[in-house]
């Protein structure tokens, strides 16, 4: 099975990834996960740190001349922050000792103060370096390694933002993966220019009165196989698995399978994907996404759509409520690329289950041979 774990503080020397349960003979390079570590710095409304926080990384173990060789892949990535500052030497040093001045001041709606009161910490940082969104950024490293394999089965993950504030995109227009550079060009990653500018004018109005901004993405997966996760368990429901893993990301507060929320208002008659036989593909078709691309807890192989709800950062730029630190206005055009992460270790992990393989080749031939028998 795919699972991973991430080790590291948000000022602190790097972070670190181990990745268990990649199939020998993917094909991996550092570039690979570079671009992927890239794409979590867009978005209007980003703070400074975006500038100068380059994410250079190393691959560790795991991959050699360029392909996994089947052992867990571990990789580092500095932070350049600390090694730029002498600040955080002495800030976050392993060594023993005592910081001069210790973080007192603690924010709504983050983990500082209930992180203090479980630990028994008389330092805000012994907590909020850990639970700082910088963490995503080796979630971000794995789940380019999770695309990468996806990618061998025809799978691609996308995001886009349908909400920043108020301003709301259409969604009747979704994104595909040919897209996706045009959705990474836009100032807010939105696919909807008009609703763009609108979310533009909404992260200025906030930045102007030091305040932050949430909003909603939408994460879109095109070729997923039929019948990932299980009816069988509840623990592997694949919108179960779905829901934890994206909601798991910092800030977000709520996550629906397709139209989730909505459909809960109708009658059944008009809350239901209707499914017909396809003559030309020789395949069965749902009529609509209300539910996301997944049935009774598996996937259909239709378009797999899961929306995440982010709350505004909790650090402001305004301290009446919270400490000032250097933040953003906002990180929901990022938590696109990070729901991207978390549906896709998803996806890889359950597709591991299914499919199975030590290789890739295997890996692949598996899963072909499984659609073969679908019609």
């Amino acid at each position: 099975m795919l699972r991973y774990l991430t080790a590291g503080e948000s000022h602190g020397q790097g972070l670190v990834v181990i990745v268990e349960g990649l199939p020998a003979g993917l094909a991996v390079t550092v570039e690979d996960v570079q671009a992927e570590l890239a794409r979590r710095r867009l978005g209007y409304g980003r703070g400074p740190r975006q500038r100068f926080e380059v994410d250079e990384l190393t691959l560790l173990g795991g991959v050699r001349h360029g392909r996994t060789i089947g052992s867990p892949v571990a990789i580092e990535i500095k932070n350049t922050e600390w090694f730029r500052s002498d600040r955080w030497h002495e800030e976050m040093s392993p060594a023993p000792g005592a910081t001069k001045d210790p973080l007192t001041q603690v924010r709504p709606g983050h983990a500082d103060l209930v992180g203090m009161q479980k630990y028994g910490f008389t330092d805000a940082r012994d907590v909020l370096e850990r639970a700082s969104a910088r963490e995503t950024a080796a979630r971000v490293a794995a789940g380019a390694l999770a695309k990468l394999l996806l990618a061998e089965l025809g799978v691609a993950v996308i995001s886009h933002v349908i909400q920043m504030g108020t301003a709301r995109a259409s969604t009747e227009h979704r994104p595909t993966p040919t897209d996706l550079a045009a959705v990474d060009a836009d100032e807010v990653r939105c696919f909807d220019a008009g609703a763009s500018a609108a979310m533009v004018e909404e992260i200025k109005a906030a930045a102007k009165d030091g305040d932050s901004l949430g909003g909603i993405v939408e994460v879109l997966g095109y070729g997923v196989p039929v019948g990932l996760g299980s009816h069988v368990h509840w623990d592997r429901k694949i919108d179960a698995a779905l829901a934890q893993a994206v909601m798991s990301i910092q800030a977000v507060k709520g996550v629906e399978i397709g139209d989730g929320f909505e459909v809960a208002g109708r009658r059944g008659s008009d809350a239901h994907d209707g499914i017909v036989w396809d003559p030309g593909s020789n395949d069965y078709r749902r009529l609509s996404t209300l539910a996301g691309g997944t049935e009774g807890g598996m996937t259909t192989g239709e378009l797999l759509v899961v929306r995440a709800a982010m709350k505004p950062l909790a650090t402001l730029n305004r301290p009446t409520l919270s400490f000032k630190e250097r933040t953003d206005v906002t990180a929901v055009p990022a938590m696109g690329v990070v729901a991207e992460t978390m549906v896709a270790l998803v996806l890889a992990a359950e597709a591991q289950r299914k499919f199975g393989g030590d290789s890739v080749g295997e890996f692949v031939r598996n899963a072909q041979s499984f659609r073969a028998t679908l019609p």
